[in-house]
């Protein structure tokens, strides 16, 4: 009988230090490391200007070379002209009958980029659209991390000397165990 409680009792003593360790350890080996912020959002400024006839594909050729993310913003610069936000075929057909929104608040016009997908804008002016003076841009999510953000995940070891203390606070337990065992 003696021998069966000693056997529990050592048996709860290797259940405590075992649930101690599964507690302390996850404490003891976490780092202090957050995640990295997202690259800070762009502004892209458009010199908002009706096209030279040699010119009308500049404003398309222009948003080829860019990669806009939601939260970005476009700086619309101009002067004796409109803004608007237009549907797909607004754009297509430089109808501005219905826009979307229209700006026109004099040299800036500043737009955020808010949702993911394509976003069409044009002149007010019908003839301006015709000749060109028109853009579309393809939002996408989220921006990629900076190229400095882009290092190694540092090691689950890296504070290894914090993992010493478990072992020292679970030591008598795991003697206990083996003194009153045997």
């Amino acid at each position: 009988m003696k021998h069966e409680n000693m056997a529990a009792a050592s048996f709860a003593c290797l259940y405590i230090a075992t649930v101690l360790l599964l507690l302390i350890l996850p404490i003891t080996t976490s780092t202090s490391t957050s995640p990295s912020p997202l690259a800070e959002d762009d502004e892209f400024k458009v010199g908002w200007r009706q096209p030279a006839p040699n010119e009308t594909e500049m404003y398309s050729q222009w948003a080829t070379t860019k990669t806009f993310h939601v939260g970005d913003s476009l700086r619309f610069e101009y002067k004796n002209d409109s803004v608007m936000v237009v549907d797909k075929w607004g754009y297509y057909h430089c109808n501005s009958s219905h826009p979307v929104s229209v700006f026109k608040d004099g040299r800036n016009t500043l737009i955020k980029l808010e949702r993911p997908g394509p976003l069409y804008f044009v002149s007010g002016d019908p003839e301006h659209c015709k000749n060109g003076q028109r853009l579309m841009v393809e939002v996408i999510t989220l921006h990629p991390r900076s190229p400095m953000d882009a290092s190694p995940a540092p090691s689950p070891f890296s504070n290894a000397p914090s993992l010493l203390v478990v072992p020292q606070i679970l030591a008598p337990f795991y003697y206990y165990v083996l003194l009153f065992n045997n």
